[in-house]
């Protein structure tokens, strides 16, 4: 009876901004009988030219105020965030946590030997794809290139402004030279970008969404707990968004991937004392 309880809790999902709609599309389309709770650092954002001190300081932030709201399970939708905060946060959190780099790693090598990832600077620093890749495959080559504009570009509703365009040529040319065969879309954010980076890319290179990964884990996760939602009915399911900036402009640029407008509320984390 317990179980049937927490299972109609909702899965935690956040990110920097609107980079982790694209793991909450998933989940709606893998896990459609899930509620989500999906918060967005957008007062803070970029995280990919953060230190790695801060973006562990504000992971647990978000993860203690998402206990808050008795989430079952939280996702990093946020390839920083994994890179850097994951495994050591982990410990401290009486749930599962899930990233992102192991799942898109997994995937990327059973489609190539010589993968390309585009990330943030700080995922790139921290090679977390490199040695995620390298592990499960050893024979793999990787070819990393940190994207800085990218993340801007989209939160600012700019993918289709001719100048996003021009910046995803000069990022690629260097891998699209390497020979790639494999692209890892290495921030939740790049998904949006897709059919830009399609028309810069050679036909059979394939692009390797982490999102949809790291949601067919956590399908996995919840069904070995036994806390998967299996009530089906439609007013059941719920996904609320919050943010730590400005609810409207989050609002506003969401709608272009959630086909509607979101109710969107502003919180304020609280500090959270770190042990050295």
């Amino acid at each position: 009876m317990v179980l049937q309880q927490e299972a109609r809790f909702p899965i935690g999902v956040f990110d920097s901004g609107v980079g982790g709609l694209t793991v909450l599309q998933e989940v709606h389309r893998q896990l459609p009988n899930e509620s989500v709770v999906y918060f967005g650092d957008t007062a803070r954002l970029p995280y990919g030219k953060r230190s790695p001190v801060e973006i562990i300081e504000y992971v647990y932030e978000i993860l203690h105020w998402m206990q808050s709201k008795q989430v079952k399970m939280a996702i990093m939708a946020c390839n920083t965030s994994s890179a850097l905060a994951l495994d050591v946060v982990r410990k401290d959190f009486d749930l599962p946590i899930l990233g992102l780099i192991l799942p898109g790693a997994r995937a990327a090598v059973g489609k190539g030997k010589r993968i390309g990832v585009i990330a943030t600077t700080a995922t790139v620093k921290s090679e977390a794809y490199v040695q995620a890749i390298r592990e499960s495959d050893p024979q793999a080559q990787v070819f990393q290139m940190d994207c800085p504009e990218f993340v801007p570009l989209i939160e600012s509703d700019r993918i289709q402004d001719p100048y996003t365009l021009q910046v995803a040529k000069v990022y690629l040319q260097p891998l699209i030279e390497a020979n790639i065969d494999t692209l890892v879309l290495g921030c939740t954010h790049y998904p949006h970008l897709s059919g830009v980076l399609r028309q810069i890319l050679p036909s059979h290179v394939a692009l390797v969404n982490p999102a949809s990964y790291v949601v067919r884990a956590a399908g996995q996760e919840l069904d070995l707990m036994g806390l998967k939602c299996l009530d089906s009915r439609s007013d059941r399911a719920e996904t609320k968004f919050f943010v730590s900036g400005e609810p409207d402009r989050f609002a506003q640029v969401s709608r272009r991937w959630l086909g509607k407008l979101p109710l969107v509320e502003k919180v304020s984390l609280s500090p959270v004392e770190l042990l050295s």
